[in-house]
């Protein structure tokens, strides 16, 4: 008797029984779990598509094509290190997402275990799962050899993708720790200083009210309908893109409504905005108006002797194009669709006008001289005259100063002290810069007061992550207000970024809709099963005089409301200025594939499978740099281009129209914000084919198997 029972108790502890207690629920949760895919795609959590996918779908073909069909399977110690592994790491993962929703203050332990436990439980589960498959395949070899084949091609997929999947947590683990400590270091810094948001209504220096208040502000000088719209908007960080758009369509209408929209959107910006100084807050606009100071000033020119003549040259894909063969280039660009064919004409003038390419008349300010997207390279090369603007560290000086004495241009840069004071090199970079938030009147009062009589050319190319871009975003714009307030010929530049809403030529949108009806079948179908993809093309917008304007919509919403204002700010001081006569030069930037883009995983995926979707083509940051420096070049030389205002302009926004070099973006099928899953996933399949290939065979042979045999209830 006391043997029964003993063995009693035991067989309701085996594997076997486990299975009768969580099998349906098992199997109800992991596939429910698909959800979390569509979730990452519908962008309502910021979790990658494919790691997801790839986590679900495995799962999930492993409980029902697996686990649920084999009693030995179910029978084995190996469910319990498998599905205990999964639930170890899930209980965490979802605490932790449903702490998140109430505060951003998750508990030290529970983030300890949200990113820690995988260390060990990845391991675990994945060796739980290999084993349930390797206790499977007898079953499905006496069923079919091809089954059999697939549970072997889904065991090899384990060889690239478990590095995968465990690679991917360490570099989550990375950024959410370096996160976390970021903000415990933010807490603990000195007094602050500088620009900085306002204080909310909690207490909190947010970004949300900003950023609504200024398109709302902005929107509200001409339609108190669309400013009401926007102060409704409850989920603004995913829902600010339909109101950029908007706020484009209203300014079509007329001038007269496009600068009122320009001009109250900048005023509500420079006075929410504050700065704050030896413990005294003001407004930033009371900053710029009030602080006198200002820096010494550095300089020193390059021991390049300057050519006799210069020839442009653009790098692409490891040969420097030049002469006929970079025309020959950007006729091929404008062909596909990858350019305007204004934008190949630009580029063209400079090309076979050498003349135009001698930079040593000119003088250009760069607030952001070291950044990736910065012409300082190109200008420097062609015997310019660069201000630079750029962080007090010693290194960036070190690298900007060496780089300008290995030209044939020259560079002038803020000091903290006189020049010849500083003992060697090493005593200039340490005293070289300054730091656009906390310097930002001293910067205007030192730019504005240089070389009297010269054209100064002020670009803004400074660029940080998150809520810092609209921080470093209107700092330049005070700087620039300030200095060209002061310098009537002063000229502005800035770099357009295609995921942006622009009015664009009619014959764009004529591309869109071609596009639109030659688009692979794979698109069509993709298109329709699933309703991610998005025409490109809109309607036009009539203009009160009668005028038909095309807008193209290149918003990618994971970018974040922060970057949306940021560049709208920055449009909005173009179309000012330009009205105010100076030359402007603003042109549409290539999506290109710089080290603070790729560095998001997620972005770089997206990136590679770009160009399934003509004529789309991401460019690498050496071409994009001298492209958009030969249409600056334009820009200033060609006094018929449309940035100059002596060329009359219907609308401000069609400032905007001409300088696109988009990388396809203004004439592709669809809407840039829709094919990044895609993009990704394509990107994804090339690069883990024969993995994937074992894990769709395998997946295909389950379901041929359930086809053939019926419910899995019935096979045993």
């Amino acid at each position: 008797m006391l043997y029964l029972t003993y063995s009693s108790l035991i067989a309701q502890h085996t594997p076997k029984m486990l299975w009768t207690k969580i099998g349906l629920p098992l199997q109800v949760t992991q596939t429910l779990a698909v959800l979390e895919v569509l979730h990452s795609i519908l962008r309502l959590v910021p979790s990658p598509v494919v790691s997801t996918f790839l986590q679900v779908t495995s799962r999930i073909v492993l409980v029902w094509g697996f686990t649920s069909v084999s009693l030995v399977a179910r029978s084995h110690w190996s469910l319990y290190l498998m599905v205990g592994s999964w639930a170890l790491v899930e209980v965490p993962r979802y605490a932790f997402y449903a702490i998140n929703l109430i505060t951003s203050k998750v508990p030290g332990p529970l983030f300890w275990l949200r990113y820690n436990l995988f260390a060990i439980l990845y391991p675990t589960g994945i060796t739980g799962e290999v084993l349930q498959v390797l206790k499977t395949m007898p079953m499905l070899k006496d069923i079919s050899l091809v089954y059999w084949y697939s549970a072997l091609l889904w065991l090899l997929s384990y060889v690239p993708g478990a590095p995968f999947m465990y690679s991917h947590m360490i570099v989550q683990r990375k950024k959410a720790f370096e996160k976390r400590k970021q903000a415990a270091q933010a807490k603990q810094t000195p007094p602050l200083a500088g620009v900085e948001y306002p204080v909310d209504a909690k207490g909190e220096r947010s970004t949300t009210p900003v950023n609504k208040g200024a398109f709302e502000a902005a929107i509200a000088a001409v339609d108190k309908n669309a400013a009401e719209a926007v102060r409704k908007e409850r989920n603004w960080r995913f829902g600010y893109g339909k109101h950029v758009v908007r706020n484009v369509e209203i300014s079509c209408q007329s001038t007269e409504k496009c600068l009122k929209i320009a001009n109250a959107g900048l005023d509500y910006l420079h006075n929410t905005f504050e700065f704050i100084r030896d413990g005294k807050t003001m407004k930033l606009s009371e900053a710029m108006a009030t602080i006198k100071s200002t820096f010494h000033t550095g300089f020193i020119k390059g021991t390049k002797s300057k050519p006799d003549k210069f020839e442009y040259t653009v790098p692409y894909k490891g040969k420097a194009l030049k002469g006929k063969e970079l025309l020959d280039q950007l006729n091929k660009w404008a062909d596909y669709g990858t350019i305007e064919p204004d934008v190949r004409d630009a580029i063209a003038q400079v090309v076979t006008n050498s003349e135009w390419v001698d930079l040593s008349d000119k003088y250009f300010v760069l607030l952001g001289a070291g950044s990736a997207m910065g012409p300082l390279l190109q200008l420097l090369e062609l015997g310019a005259n660069v201000i630079a603007v750029d962080l007090d560290r010693s290194p960036i000086w070190k690298r900007l100063i060496t780089t300008a004495k290995n030209s044939c241009g020259t560079i002038t840069f803020p000091l903290k002290k006189p020049q010849s004071e500083c003992k060697d090199d090493d005593d200039l970079y340490e005293n070289a810069g300054c730091d656009l938030f906390k310097h930002t009147p001293e910067i205007a009062n030192w730019v504005q007061d240089l070389y009297p009589g010269k054209q100064l050319i002020i670009g803004g190319y400074a660029y940080l992550d998150g809520a810092r871009f609209l921080k470093v975003s209107i700092a330049m714009d005070a700087i620039i207000k300030k200095v060209l307030e002061k310098r009537k010929n002063a000229a502005l530049a800035f770099l357009c970024s295609p995921t942006d809403v622009f009015v664009c030529p009619n014959e764009a949108r004529d591309a869109m809709l071609e596009n639109y009806k030659n688009r692979p079948l794979w698109q069509k179908l993709i298109e329709s099963l699933t309703k991610i993809l998005v025409k490109n093309a809109r309607p036009q917008v009539t203009a009160d005089d009668g005028t038909k304007y095309s807008i193209v919509d290149g918003i990618v919403v994971p970018q974040g409301p922060n970057y949306a204002l940021s560049k709208r700010l920055q449009h909005w001081r173009c179309m000012i200025a330009r009205m105010n006569g100076h030359l402007v030069s603003t042109n549409i930037a290539p999506s290109t594939a710089t080290a603070s883009v790729v560095h998001n995983a997620q972005f770089a995926a997206a990136y590679g499978g770009m160009h399934l979707f003509k004529p789309m083509e991401v460019m690498y940051q050496e071409t994009s740099n001298a492209v958009m420096a030969a249409l600056l070049i334009h820009d200033i030389r060609n006094p018929q281009s449309i940035k100059n205002p002596s060329v009359p302009l219907r609308n401000p926004q069609e400032l905007f129209s001409k300088g696109s070099f988009h990388g396809g973006i203004w004439r592709m099928a669809y809407k840039m914000n829709t094919i990044g899953a895609i993009s990704a996933l394509a990107y994804y399949m090339k690069k883990y084919k024969l993995p994937l290939t074992g894990v769709l065979a395998g997946f295909a042979g389950i379901v041929a198997f359930i086809i053939k045999n019926g419910p899995p209830h019935k096979w045993l």
